[in-house]
């Protein structure tokens, strides 16, 4: 019965303390933010640059923050989204039935804010990551070409 009691308390234990690490760590693993060394209008249009010199499509810019006051949200800082798409890459992941599901993270989004603290940051998909959990083409598309790329987009605020 002992040896029932510790292995039971075992699983929970391990469970407990995955649970914590997920709550704790999930976040900053799904989620890249860094801090740019830009204002805001500089920061979207480098990203904009960047994007385009390595094909993609950008898609549009959104104010989402201005977007929100006038449909009657109260005012927040600046929030701007840039969508973004490499069609070849699309295409791949597309043309399988059981990845396309994927596309409702697509297109690929990158925000730009502001913080209460003045500074401007870019947020991005840990698209690596993404593509490790879903596995198969959505994982050779999104943990390779579309990662590496999307670094690259957003270099200039890794390299402050």
């Amino acid at each position: 019965m002992k040896g029932i009691t510790g292995f039971l308390l075992g699983i929970i234990a391990t469970v407990v303390v995955m649970a914590v690490a997920v709550l704790t760590f999930g976040p900053s693993m799904m989620i890249h933010e860094h801090l740019s060394p830009m204002g805001l209008d500089d920061t979207v249009n480098q990203i904009v640059e960047n994007a385009k010199a390595e094909g993609w499509v950008v898609a549009g810019v959104k104010p989402l923050d201005q977007a929100i006051e006038k449909k009657g949200g109260k005012p927040v800082l600046a929030v701007r989204l840039i969508d973004l798409c490499e069609p070849h890459h699309a295409s791949t992941i597309l043309s399988v039935d059981d990845a396309r599901f994927v596309s409702v993270m697509m297109p690929c989004t990158i925000s730009v804010y502001e913080k209460e603290d003045g500074n401007i940051y870019i947020a991005h998909m840990n698209a690596e990551l993404m593509g490790q959990v879903f596995g198969g083409v959505i994982a050779e598309v999104m943990s390779g070409p579309v990662t590496e790329q999307q670094n690259r987009f957003v270099d200039f605020a890794h390299n402050m």
